[in-house]
């Protein structure tokens, strides 16, 4: 499943009213065991006993031999509770004997919810197992995934706020985030630059930017991202990713370094409940349109040929920056010839809702986008954003909307 598709099924089943944490997780782990597009075979959530200094089994599903709920795992006699504390997931062969005879040979662990300390060490209050056929990568990812979904509930079903401070708060961020964002056009040589942010609330986590590259200006930068939560944090977040990525290319290095880079400093700078998907591309003054970028887990950008009439996916080729510090990030390339749209955008745009609780969706996008493909990059931005707007009026679902959109000038020669 995609990574953001994943989150937002379990953001969805964890945004509802529970009677406690427990209650949620427990629903959350249960939903998605049981979803077979997922592609899990069972699940164990294990609790944090301080007073006891171990963990038990809380919630066990699926199709996994059933653990006595009085077994107790000491948390500092099982070297993978504390490296949980630093790895957040990890993947590994199962020790304990008693699990052995279970049938569990490997298993797949990510930390939930705060951490709290045992004799000085940190250790999850929750540590959620999933079973899966295969037991790789792309599950540590989407493990990781799930995990700092589920802390993000946690947290934000403890926080509270002073009517007070939440309307300081909120002028304070609603001024930060008017100081990242650039202006809405830009004209970079043979190319037509128009982006715009409407945001669900005073402030979002959605961000895009301009970047000039190098002392003669031969190169331009475009970025597009969504921090993965809403109002302020989001914004914060946003504005920190924002800024670092525009120190990044200061030093000219290459895309999949800055993504490197940025990837790891989102895991170490931010709680681990946060992550951000984004897409960065270079455009230069060739001829023939080169196009580099590498995508973070975001919106594939739709790629417009015009001798062709058809749409490309730029699709990820890396995952979101945060959750797994030691991912690697590719660059691809296209050509942009006269004609041809690039356009950006967050999933606030195809996953706006109307009435009907239907989407409005990917093949909704291509067709205004076709539609608009003889107007100018704003005039194609904002018609695409009223088009949204429009659709999703007195909807159910809202999230933050970004695009940007990047029309080759007709008359450009190569």
């Amino acid at each position: 499943m995609n990574q953001k598709k994943l989150h937002k099924t379990v953001e969805t089943i964890a945004s509802q009213k529970f009677a406690s944490d427990e209650e949620m997780l427990t629903t959350v782990i249960n939903e998605i065991v049981h979803d077979q597009t997922i592609g899990f075979t069972g699940g164990r959530i294990w609790k944090l006993y301080p007073e006891i200094e171990g963990y038990k089994v809380l919630y066990q599903t699926g199709k996994i031999d059933k653990i006595e709920k009085d077994f107790v795992i000491r948390a500092l006699e099982y070297p993978v509770f504390e490296q949980l504390a630093q790895s957040r997931t990890i993947l590994g062969h199962e020790t304990i004997e008693a699990l052995r005879k279970k049938g569990i040979f490997k298993y797949s662990a990510s930390g939930v919810g705060h951490k709290s300390k045992i004799q000085g060490k940190p250790f999850y209050e929750y540590v959620l197992a999933l079973n899966s056929k295969n037991i790789d990568e792309e599950l540590r990812i989407n493990l990781s995934i799930i995990s700092t979904a589920l802390t993000s509930q946690i947290k934000q079903r403890r926080i509270t706020y002073s009517a007070n401070q939440l309307k300081a708060d909120i002028n304070k961020a609603r001024e930060l985030q008017k100081s990242i964002l650039p202006e809405h056009e830009f004209k970079f040589h043979h190319f037509d630059i128009y982006g715009v942010t409407d945001p669900a609330e005073i402030v979002g986590g959605d961000f895009f930017d301009y970047l000039d590259i190098g002392d003669n200006n031969d190169r331009v930068g475009i970025t597009i991202g969504d921090a993965a939560s809403k109002g302020i944090a989001a914004a914060a977040e946003a504005m920190y990713v924002s800024g670092a990525l525009r120190m990044a290319t200061t030093f000219e290095i290459k895309i999949s370094l800055i993504m490197k880079r940025m990837n790891e400093l989102v895991n170490k700078i931010f709680e681990d409940d946060k992550f951000t998907s984004l897409f960065y591309g270079e455009l230069s003054t060739y001829k023939n349109g080169l196009f580099l970028y590498a995508n973070a887990g975001h919106n594939p950008p739709m790629f417009y040929r015009s001798a062709k009439n058809k749409i490309e996916m730029l699709q990820p080729t890396g995952p979101v920056l945060g959750p797994a510090p030691q991912s690697k990030y590719f660059v691809e390339n296209v050509n942009i010839y006269p004609n041809d749209i690039l356009v950006l955008y967050s999933d606030g745009v195809t996953e706006a809702a109307n009435t009907k609780f239907a989407f409005y969706g990917e093949q909704r996008l291509i067709s205004i986008i076709k539609k608009l493909k003889e107007k100018s990059a704003k005039e194609i931005c904002i018609g695409i954003l009223e088009d949204v707007i429009k659709f999703s009026k007195n909807g159910s679902y809202t999230d933050d909307k970004t695009i940007v959109v990047i029309k080759r000038n007709p008359e450009s020669n190569f």
